[in-house]
C-alpha cells in the first residue's frame, strides 16, 4: 500500500541481466525495466515460421509478478508479447500492480528499420495507467525521437512518462529531458547500467531538471525521487501550474482574437 507522497525509482540492471532499460518506481513502490532482448534476423525468421518465445521468458515474468505481489511492488518490466503464429511479437512493457496482477501492457508503436523489417509487429496505441492518484504512460528506445507520442502523453493528463532506452547515446538523454520541460510532466529514463558512463539512468522534474540519477560507473544502482504534485519546488510549480496550462490555451486559439490580418503594416514583410 502507498502512503504520503509518491516515489519514483529508476533501477539501472547490471550487464549480467542485459534487459534494455531501467525499474522505474511509483507509489510507494514501483519498478519499471527494459525492453526484452532485441532477436537476431534469424530468430525473426522463426517469428514468421510460427515458433514461440522461448518457455524461459513466461516464467520470468511469472517469477516477477510472484516477487511484485509478496513485496508490495508496482513494477513495470520489458519482455517481448507473443502472438498469434505466424505473427510476430510485440515488443512491450508489462505493468504489474502491488498484489502481483498484471494490470496493462504497452506496446512499442514506433519501430527502429530492422525492428520492423525483422523482428516485431507495431502496437497502436498509448497506454495511461495510476497509482494513487499519479498516471502514467509508456515509451521505448527510438519512441524518444517522436515528438508526437510524448505531447500526446500530455493531452492524456499523464504525470509522469517511463522511457526505456536501449541506445548509447547522450543526444537522445537531452531530448528525453526537454520533454519533462515541454511538457509538464515527470520522466524516468533508464538504460542499461553498461552504457551509464555516457548517460546514466534518472528521473527528471516537469521543469527539466534531473531530480536523481544513477552513478556513471557501469554498475546496477537506483535513483529514487518523489512524484508531488504538491511540490513546491518553483520549477516544478511554474511548469506543473503555469507552463502546461497556459501552454494548451495557446494551442487552442488563444491569440486567435488578436491578430490583426488587415493591417497591411503587419502583411507587408518587405517594409521597416
Amino acid at each position: 500500500m502507498f502512503s504520503g507522497s509518491p516515489r519514483t525509482v529508476s533501477r539501472r540492471p547490471g550487464p549480467a541481466r542485459p534487459r534494455d532499460g531501467e525499474d522505474f518506481t511509483a507509489g510507494g513502490r514501483a519498478e519499471h525495466g527494459g525492453r526484452g532482448p532485441h532477436r537476431s534476423r534469424r530468430a525473426a525468421g522463426e517469428w514468421r515460421a510460427g515458433a514461440r518465445p522461448d518457455a524461459v521468458l513466461h516464467e520470468e515474468a511469472e517469477s516477477i509478478a510472484d516477487l511484485a505481489g509478496r513485496l508490495g511492488l508496482w513494477v513495470a518490466f520489458g519482455s517481448i508479447h507473443p502472438l498469434t503464429p505466424p505473427n510476430r511479437p510485440h515488443n512491450s512493457l508489462y505493468v504489474l500492480s502491488d498484489q502481483g496482477r498484471l494490470v496493462t501492457r504497452y506496446d512499442k508503436r514506433f519501430l527502429s528499420n530492422t525492428e520492423v523489417s525483422f523482428l516485431y509487429a507495431p502496437g497502436s496505441s498509448p497506454v495511461v495507467f495510476e497509482i494513487d492518484g499519479i498516471r502514467f504512460g509508456c515509451a521505448l528506445c527510438i519512441e524518444a525521437e517522436f515528438p508526437e507520442v510524448f505531447a500526446e502523453y500530455e493531452r492524456l493528463d499523464v504525470d509522469c512518462v517511463l522511457l526505456s532506452v536501449m541506445v548509447d547515446d547522450a543526444a537522445r538523454a537531452v531530448v528525453a529531458q526537454a520533454y519533462g520541460r515541454l511538457y509538464g510532466y515527470w520522466l524516468g529514463y533508464s538504460v542499461p547500467a553498461q552504457f551509464s558512463a555516457t548517460v546514466p539512468s534518472g528521473v527528471v522534474a516537469p521543469g527539466g531538471r534531473w531530480l536523481a540519477r544513477c552513478p556513471a560507473d557501469g554498475r546496477p544502482a537506483l535513483a529514487v525521487a518523489d512524484l508531488d504534485l504538491d511540490a513546491t519546488d518553483a520549477d516544478t510549480d511554474v511548469s506543473v501550474r503555469l507552463a502546461r496550462p497556459w501552454r494548451r490555451l495557446a494551442r487552442a486559439g488563444l491569440y486567435d482574437d488578436h491578430l490583426v490580418p488587415e493591417d497591411p503594416r503587419s502583411g507587408t514583410r518587405t517594409a521597416f
